[in-house]
């Protein structure tokens, strides 16, 4: 049956339009492997059987498998296929990193057994001898994320293995917290996908990985993250350590850009590559040159650094190539000696560079030419002026702006020159332009101030003019250093607002910054029910006493600021103008803490009945081991099941079932002591962890109190409900000696006495 379903989609692979054999459809992934990139390009017809081995349902992504080979679809969106599908795959052959297969349709002919996944070290797999393979690899977990792509989940994990770094994604992930994936030791199975430049060339390795199940711990940190030590920030890098073992490598070329002490370009034919280097020495540009150095992916592009460079007296120049701005746009010519027109919107000399801002199709980009004798003294040459619309000829290296992808549209793009030689100008700007209206105006101007005033009036005007322009200058710089002051604490207040910053010292600071604003005023925070900040008021004897309310975005008033001006005062604007932005500078700092507090209080406390959540008895489970541990001490947990609880819901509605909940949840929290736990798992499921017990017998003492608050009935929106819960409990280390182990037997002992009770 499948050999004639082949047979069929090869036949109709050969009918296309009357009069012209078409190719006969290529049916094996041997095959397809076998083409080279010219041949892959053209298009050709496909039609053949493989085994699925990743789909992604929401994405284009489609990789098979079939007889030791496998190769990438482009299949469309929500297909339904699932690993071990076997599928019929129809559609042509395109030239990409590796020949792949762009689909017509794919078709399941049924489910089946995955391909055994081959072992793959670091270096098979940067080399792409198993691109597209379902492989299995050990490595350590450097970082782990969950990341939002099209409304769901995913897990993004940054791996180290024996011989450099990986990416790995899984799809669709709920339920793994990535925090107990750090610094573990895994084996993960998936597809061997990579990320490339734009230029389609390999940068890095992404393994795509199906599911969750497809990531096995082999084994936890050693030292859970939030249990490490604090490092002072100033010796954070005594924690780096580096084992490098990358292979020098030597690529030849013409060199088409060089930068001494910085980098060279190298180019041959439509390859070319940037490579660092600290060489100083005079290189020819379009000398054949071989460079040494160690590989790299550096901004997502493919690099070389720690050139070392062989100038040879061989003369074998690139002809730039003429471009469009749609081209560069595209990133496919990036480190290349490329040609483009735009016209000239400005120019400017900076430290470091000129640079020319052009406009061409729409884009704006701009030519740069690096002053590379600049740093050493020795003098730059004039920049050459271009009037502004003209049309010039750019010739230079192209790059592509850090962080821009191909892959999701155009990307930014600039021009390196080598000298000013390679720019020049093909076409004037227009007669009718901004310039030389400018030109003309201001000729004018001057020939009827010459006629209007006398030489001696002339002179004196200057003379009284440079007097008060010098003096503007200087106050206006003046004015600049304060406000660039006002900034600097400003910008202070707001980092520190967004960090850890204790609240009493940024409403000091805020204080400080009114203060200094008022030349030095004093200054000072009423909070309500709170502490008087700032200045102390004891110091200010009389005078004026300006004050403005700091209210929040709901009009409640927070508190008030204060500042005495004096006899050395700024304008009223300018006072009332800092009391103001002091005044919102405490209301964000205020209001900030308090979202931060209300955040840390959801995280951990359950928003329906006010109790400890999971996350929250995690943690103290985690905080009574570590303790029971230190001194030799017993807890007891106990994991309550409210019984017929979904009846409730179904008879009466999920608003009395709430209330049932919340009412459960206080008659609990009344038999407890201060320093036991209650915690609502989720549902109907709750948990009382007992810190301090002696025994089991305290323990169980606990869980009978617990079973009698459900005696008397329960009354809401108008019903009598008679309550009922299943209670097991467990003790440390008795049964168990881990958090898991603990809440699985507390969770056995319960299904125990639910089922002893539905016997009886």
């Amino acid at each position: 049956m499948k050999k004639w379903i082949l047979s069929v989609a090869v036949i109709l692979g050969l009918i296309s339009t009357p009069g012209i054999a078409a190719p006969a459809a290529i049916s094996s992934l041997r095959a397809i492997h076998d083409l080279s990139r010219t041949e892959a390009a053209k298009a050709l017809p496909v039609a053949f059987e493989a085994t699925v081995t990743y789909y992604n349902k929401s994405d284009i992504d489609l990789f098979v498998e079939d007889d030791g080979l496998a190769v990438y679809v482009q299949a469309p969106q929500n297909a339904g296929l699932l690993p071990g599908d076997r599928v019929l795959v129809q559609g042509h052959t395109r030239d990409s990193f590796r020949t792949d297969v762009i689909s017509e349709s794919v078709k399941v002919l049924h489910h089946g057994e995955l391909p055994k996944p081959v072992p793959a070290d670091f270096d098979q797999m940067i080399s792409a001898q198993l691109d597209c393979m379902r492989v299995t690899v050990r490595a350590v977990v450097r970082s782990a994320d969950m990341v939002v792509d099209q409304g769901r989940y995913d897990l993004y994990m940054h791996l180290l293995m024996d011989g450099g770094n990986i990416d790995a994604t899984v799809v669709a992930v709920s339920t793994v917290q990535p925090s107990q994936l750090l610094d573990a030791q895994v084996e993960l199975t998936g597809v061997v996908a990579g990320k490339f430049d734009s230029k389609n060339q390999l940068t890095g390795i992404l393994l795509e990985i199906p599911t969750l199940a497809d990531v096995k711990i082999l084994k936890h940190a050693d030292v859970p993250p939030e249990a490490l030590p604090i490092t002072p920030m100033d010796e954070v890098l005594n924690g780096y350590h580096v084992l490098d073992q990358t292979r020098r490598v030597r690529v030849r070329g013409t060199i088409t850009y060089f930068e001494p002490g910085s980098a060279i370009v190298l180019q041959s034919g439509t390859k070319s590559l940037w490579i660092n280097t600290q060489s100083e020495m005079s290189h020819r540009i379009g000398a054949l040159a071989d460079v040494t150095g160690f590989p790299n992916a550096s901004g997502g592009s493919l690099t070389m650094s720690l050139g070392q460079i062989w100038d040879s007296e061989v003369q074998a120049p690139i002809t730039p190539l003429p471009v469009t701005e749609g081209d560069l746009a595209a990133g496919t010519h990036e480190f290349e000696l490329v040609s483009a027109e735009g016209r000239v919107l400005t120019s400017v000399r900076q430290a470091a560079q000129d640079e020319y801002v052009l406009v061409s199709g729409g884009h704006v980009f701009s030519a740069v030419y690096h002053h590379v004798d600049a740093a050493d003294g020795f003098q730059l040459p004039p920049m050459k002026l271009i009037p502004t619309g003209s049309l010039v000829r750019v010739t230079g290296i192209s790059m592509v702006t850090y962080g821009s992808n191909p892959f999701q549209g155009p990307v930014s793009f600039r021009l390196l020159m080598r000298s000013f030689d390679d720019i020049a100008v093909v076409a004037k700007p227009p007669l009718l332009n901004v310039r030389n209206l400018t030109w003309l105006v201001a000729l004018l101007v001057l020939v009827v101030f010459m006629i209007g005033f006398r030489q001696w009036v002339l002179e004196r005007k200057v003379h009284r003019q440079t007097l008060a322009l010098a003096g503007r200058i200087e106050a206006k710089a003046a004015l600049e250093r304060r406000m660039a002051q006002l900034e600097k604490r400003r910008s202070r207040i707001l980092e520190d607002i967004n960090g850890s910053r204790p609240l009493a010292e940024i409403i000091e600071q805020i204080a400080g910054l009114v203060s200094f604003t008022l030349n030095a005023a004093p200054c000072w925070c009423e909070i309500v029910a709170g502490a008087t900040l700032g200045t102390n008021t004891s110091e200010v004897l009389g005078g004026r006493i300006l004050h403005q309310d700091i209210i929040s975005h709901s009009g409640q008033v927070l508190g008030r600021i204060f500042a005495a001006p004096g006899e050395n005062s700024r304008s009223p604007e300018e006072e009332k103008e800092a009391l103001t932005t002091g005044a919102r500078l405490a209301t964000l700092a205020i209001e900030t803490r308090r979202i931060y507090s209300d955040l840390v209080y959801r995280s951990e406390f359950d928003q329906l009945t006010e109790v400890h959540n999971r996350f929250s008895l995690d943690k103290q489970l985690d905080r009574c081991i570590v303790e029971a541990r230190e001194r030799a001490g017993l807890f007891g947990l106990i994991y309550i099941d409210l019984d017929k609880f979904k009846q409730v819901n179904d008879l009466y509605g999920h608003r009395v079932g709430d209330l049932y909940l919340q009412e459960v949840a206080k008659r609990m929290a009344r038999q407890l002591r201060a320093i036991d736990v209650l915690a609502r798992l989720g549902g109907d499921e709750f948990a009382v962890l007992i810190p301090a017990v002696r025994g089991r017998t305290d323990v169980k003492e606990v869980a009978m109190r617990l079973e009698r608050c459900f005696e008397e009935p329960f009354a809401m929106e108008g019903y009598v409900l008679h309550g009922s819960a299943s209670i097991g409990i467990a003790t440390y280390p008795e049964d168990g000696t881990t958090k898991d182990s603990i809440l699985t037997s507390a969770d056995a002992d319960m299904y125990v006495g639910k089922q002893t009770r539905r016997d009886g």
